[in-house]
């Protein structure tokens, strides 16, 4: 069964027992209620008359005006009238009705009858085995005792109209059910395929991705559903930019490793053919399995970070001896390019708990790049110094190719390359930059890279709490 039906069954089932179950609460805690209220009405009833009979006889001094207390509370029977009610209309009225409920019989001390509203006792016969409340009436003057007075309800009568209204009740609280019912089945078939079509949509934008090609999600609204769908589609982007770099990477090592070996070949048939010296042509070779090395070591490099095995061998480090360092050891590669190579050192730098060698490797990779893209006759600048004395910042400056605003976001990212560096011929693979950045971070610091726009040089800048040092 499919996702679809199973919310719209779940959600009717929920309604249809939620209906179910306050109808049967809502019928037997009414019909509760009406039993109490039946068996209430001859108790209440015959405490008022037993009141009303004792303040006459008290008035009368005896039983003389006891029918016109049973005519002011609407117990004397007219049959006569009873008949025009129904001739008329059918239509009984709630005086008529409530004589035709209650039988009223008074007796004295002794059982005889004084009175039977029905008339079917005489007065003076004895009153035997007498139905419904009783209730004593008193002689106020003297509180003592008179007789007493039987209010006989009809209960049965009075039972199957309650039971007339439980069942009209019950039949417009069905109708309202089943109406209810039906406004839920529409809804929930309405929520099922709200909730359910983004999720279809997703099943066949995976298989989609899954077959090669690309798929993005419409985001309809903010909800979950919305951000679902929102994330899906982050994700087909990073994936779509991860083919990309995956394309490029492929491409760029293939060309790096293509060279390489392209000259080794050709120095080893020159060698065998008599054409090359071994010394030159050893040279050639080893400088070519040198390139090879350094881009194996790359990648080394970026498997260590992405399995967080990144480990720091911490210890005391001059930012001025470190900086020093690098200027003398890619000072030959600036010359061969004919760039200038320069530090600027701040006075009165202390010592930084940093990890020498790969500090030296990130900032190798951003001085090789510096380098790289930078003409003959420019200037390469690495500068160090303290930003209020919370962090050691270190930048390096050249005045060379620059970055396009476009790809100031992903030069950081593996295998990334700008087209300026393409177009120029410079080597590399894209994980120069990579590198250093896991190497920063690693360290508690962030890189950052600016730059005006193409041939308006870049700046690097890397950020290093002192407290993290």
């Amino acid at each position: 069964m499919s996702l679809h039906w199973r919310i719209m069954g779940a959600t009717v089932l929920v309604v249809v027992l939620t209906v179910l179950i306050s109808v049967g609460v809502g019928y037997y805690a009414t019909q509760s209620r009406l039993s109490v209220f039946v068996d209430r009405i001859g108790t209440e009833e015959a405490v008022q008359l037993a009141q009303a009979l004792s303040r006459e006889y008290t008035a009368s001094g005896g039983w003389g005006t006891a029918s016109a207390a049973l005519s002011e509370a609407g117990y004397i029977y007219d049959r006569a009238r009873e008949g025009e009610g129904h001739e008329e209309g059918g239509e009984i009225s709630s005086e008529l009705f409530h004589q035709d409920q209650v039988r009223v019989v008074i007796t004295g001390l002794d059982g005889l009858v004084i009175m039977d509203n029905l008339s079917d006792l005489s007065p003076g016969t004895a009153g035997h085995d007498l139905n419904g409340h009783r209730e004593t009436v008193f002689d106020l003057t003297t509180n003592r005792p008179v007789g007493y007075v039987y209010v006989d309800v009809n209960e049965e009568l009075l039972a199957t109209e309650s039971h007339g209204f439980l069942r009209t009740l019950l039949y417009i609280t069905l109708i309202g059910g089943t109406l209810t019912i039906g406004v839920a089945i529409l809804l929930a078939f309405w929520l099922s395929k709200r909730i359910t079509a983004p999720v279809a949509a997703l099943t066949e934008a995976t298989q989609t991705i899954a077959q090669g090609d690309m798929a993005r999600l419409p985001v309809t609204s903010s909800d979950e559903l919305g951000q679902m769908s929102a994330a899906f589609n982050r994700m087909t982007s990073a994936l779509e930019t991860q083919r990309e770099l995956r394309r490029r990477l492929i491409n760029d090592v293939s060309h790096e490793l293509n060279t390489p070996l392209s000259v080794i070949k050709l120095e080893a048939k020159g060698l065998r053919d008599g054409l090359q010296s071994p010394e030159s042509a050893s040279d050639h070779i080893i400088e070519e399995v040198d390139r090879l090395g350094g881009i194996v070591t790359d990648l080394d490099w970026l498997a260590e970070t992405d399995h967080g095995e990144l480990r720091l061998a911490r210890e005391a480090v001059s930012p001025n001896e470190l900086l020093t360092a690098e200027v003398n050891r890619w000072q030959p590669q600036a010359q061969d390019r004919q760039v200038e190579l320069s530090p600027e050192l701040s006075d009165g730098l202390s010592d930084v708990s940093l990890d020498r060698m790969r500090m030296s490797q990130a900032l190798g990779n951003v001085l090789s790049n510096a380098i790289n893209c930078t003409e003959a006759g420019g200037h390469v600048v690495l500068k160090a110094g303290l930003d209020d004395n919370e962090a050691l910042v270190i930048s390096i400056t050249d005045d060379g190719i620059g970055i396009d605003a476009a790809d100031i976001p992903h030069v950081f990212d593996r295998f990334y390359r700008t087209d300026q560096s393409r177009n120029r011929g410079i080597g590399g693979t894209g994980l120069g930059l990579a590198i250093a950045r896991a190497i920063v971070e690693a360290h508690g610091g962030v890189i950052a890279v600016a730059s005006d726009g193409p041939g308006r040089g870049a700046t690097v800048t890397i950020r290093v709490p002192l407290d993290a040092c």
